[in-house]
């Protein structure tokens, strides 16, 4: 079983993100490639698309970018995902450890969405 990590922005457009965009949305269409080339060996491919994900890396954007305003962008960047916060690194991670386990045997080829609504109802 392979579970690729791409991202929300492989399906929808946001500001200064082109290249991550086109990035991610190539780890898609391979996640797709992979999963019809590999269906003889009885391997499955799968892909995650995390939204705003809190991590360390977040929070040095914010102090590298808002120093003197880090509470506020923190809200506004949580505001900004449907259901009003960043996701965890842990809801991530349930998410492949589901895709790896018997329960997803009859998944192969999709992407999944961890978006807290990004993607349909933002």
């Amino acid at each position: 079983t392979i579970v690729n990590v791409a991202s929300t922005v492989s399906r929808m457009a946001i500001d200064v993100r082109f290249c991550c965009s086109a990035g991610k949305g190539a780890v898609v269409a391979m996640t797709c490639a992979v999963a019809r080339d590999f269906l003889k060996n009885k391997s499955r491919c799968n892909a995650i698309l995390p939204a705003r994900i809190h991590t360390p890396f977040v929070d040095g954007f914010i102090e590298d970018n808002y120093p003197d305003q880090p509470e506020e962008m923190f809200k506004k960047l949580s505001e900004a995902q449907p259901v009003g916060r960043m996701g965890k690194p842990e809801e991530v991670a349930a998410m492949a450890v589901f895709l790896c386990s018997d329960e997803a045997s009859f998944i192969t080829g999709c992407p999944y969405p961890v978006d807290g609504g990004t993607l349909n109802i933002r």
